[in-house]
């Protein structure tokens, strides 16, 4: 798996390719958007979109290496399951404080089964199976382990209707000058069925349910855990930068640009005529770029190209018909 110091274009590669997948034939309904939110909007059956996107956060989550996380699912939809959907008289409800204290998996839910007070109600029953079906897709899906029903777990939004649940990271033993990482949840979500309605002027109600990915926490991690580590956070995808010695070379440049760029190597250099060499250099390592290549007059007469590694300094001449697979080759291994 890749380090962290490749974060910005592996592991959010991870994080994308999960809020920009195309919905299943069914799912007509479903919304992706391209940022950290991902939400699905229809009129399904129960739980089956609730257990999706908690699959999603589980995939996004380990895709981007933050170490052993846990999804908490809260309170507020046991209570909605038994007072606002199936009926149950709120005092009753209110009993269920006494497992306020636990948590677990679908044994709790199975627990609650028990219950006297609440296995003689068929409303309760009833909301408890839609919470045991949820548990069911979930160990489908291959994330029961990573799910917790916490009871404890409470959100201030008003708009949830149903099942809520965020996600936190679980905390490591530190390392020698590594200081421990409060961030609370890095995820979150749920269900929120009247909110869409709000806003169409004939009350149409739309089931929702969603979540929200929390980017600046995940990058405040991964740059304390690199600052304690003395690795650089790179701010470029750019893997070759282009650059030249001498003056009056930008045809050259532009030449060996887009000789990368049509083998598919993320390449760029700066957009001057003449830019010093000592400019260019300094600019890949502030970076983070891993490769230069160097091209001048002597270059260009024998017929050769320079590769510099930023991080070695290390300069070597190789054919210019060899410079795109000695590249791809030295990307492979890094």
């Amino acid at each position: 798996m890749p380090l962290l110091g490749l974060l910005p274009w592996r592991a959010w590669a991870a994080l994308l390719s999960q809020l920009l997948r195309p919905p299943c034939a069914s799912c007509t309904g479903a919304v992706r958007c391209q940022s950290q939110d991902f939400d699905i909007a229809g009129q399904f059956d129960p739980m089956i979109p609730d257990a999706e996107c908690l699959k999603i956060m589980c995939e996004i989550l380990s895709g981007l290496q933050l170490g052993d996380f846990l999804i908490k699912m809260a309170w507020k939809d046991v209570r909605h399951e038994m007072v606002a959907k199936k009926g149950l008289a709120p005092e009753v409800a209110d009993r269920i404080g006494d497992y306020v204290q636990c948590h677990g998996g679908v044994s709790l839910v199975e627990q609650m089964f028990q219950d006297p007070r609440l296995s003689q109600n068929k409303q309760a029953l009833e909301g408890l199976g839609d919470l045991k079906l949820l548990f069911e897709y979930l160990t489908l899906f291959g994330i029961a382990e990573k799910i917790s029903f916490d009871l404890s777990l409470a959100r201030g939004l008003d708009y949830y209707t149903g099942v809520i649940y965020e996600a936190v990271l679980l905390q490591t033993p530190t390392q020698a000058g590594e200081e421990p990482l409060n961030v609370g949840s890095v995820a979150a979500g749920g269900r929120y069925d009247g909110l869409v309605g709000m806003f169409d002027p004939k009350g149409h109600k739309v089931p929702c349910v969603g979540l929200s990915i929390g980017v600046e926490r995940i990058f405040y991690i991964v740059e304390q855990r690199m600052k304690t580590k003395g690795e650089k956070v790179r701010t470029t995808e750019t893997q070759v930068f282009v650059a030249t010695p001498q003056k009056n070379f930008l045809q050259e440049r532009l030449k060996l640009i887009t000789e990368l760029w049509d083998a598919g190597i993320k390449a760029e250099m700066l957009y001057k005529n003449n830019p010093k060499l000592l400019t260019q250099l300094h600019y890949c390592e502030s970076t983070g770029i891993p490769l230069v290549v160097i091209i001048g007059e002597q270059e260009l007469k024998e017929g050769v190209i320079k590769i510099r590694s930023v991080a070695s300094r290390e300069e070597v001449a190789i054919k210019r018909e060899n410079l795109v697979a000695e590249i791809q080759n030295r990307l492979s291994e890094s």
